[in-house]
C-alpha cells in the first residue's frame, strides 16, 4: 500500500477485510457529491497511517456499493462505523472536529482486544432464496 492506508471497499472485498478480518475496522460511507465527506477524508487518510498497525481503514462508495450501506442502516454520509469481527459496535455521523475522530479510535482501540473476544458473528442471510 502507499502512504495512505485506505482500503475502497466495495462487494466483492467486504466480506474479506470487514466480517472475516482479524483487526478491527473502520469505515468511512461516503459519496463523491457530499461535502462533509471532502472535508473529513484528509483526516481519515491520516488517521490511516497513524494506526495502520491496528485497525484497517476502508472506505465505501455508497453509490456504488449501495447494499453494503442498506444492509448496516447508513443514512447519510459521512457515516463512520466500526466494526469488530464484523459486528458494528459504533457509529458517527456527519462532519465532526477532527480530534473526535480520533479520540472515537483511540477509545476503540483500548477496549478493541475484549470486544474481539466477546464478539460472536452470524452472517445474515441476505439471499432471496432462503
Amino acid at each position: 500500500m502507499s502512504e495512505e492506508e485506505v482500503i475502497k471497499l466495495d462487494d466483492y472485498n467486504w466480506e474479506t477485510y470487514v466480517e472475516k478480518g482479524v483487526i478491527p475496522v473502520i469505515v468511512m460511507f461516503s459519496s463523491p457529491t457530499c461535502a462533509f465527506c471532502a472535508q473529513m477524508r484528509p483526516y481519515f487518510r491520516q488517521y490511516s497511517v497513524e494506526f495502520k498497525e491496528k485497525v484497517v481503514f476502508g472506505e465505501v462508495d455508497v453509490s456504488k456499493s449501495p447494499t453494503i450501506a442498506s444492509r448496516y442502516g447508513v443514512m447519510g454520509t459521512p457515516t463512520f462505523k466500526f466494526f469488530c469481527k464484523g459486528h458494528p459496535v459504533h457509529e458517527m455521523v456527519g462532519a465532526f472536529y477532527p480530534s473526535l475522530l480520533k479520540k472515537y479510535i483511540e477509545e476503540h482501540l483500548l477496549y478493541g482486544e475484549k470486544c474481539v473476544e466477546n464478539a460472536t458473528w452470524s452472517a445474515p442471510d441476505i439471499s432471496g432464496y432462503a
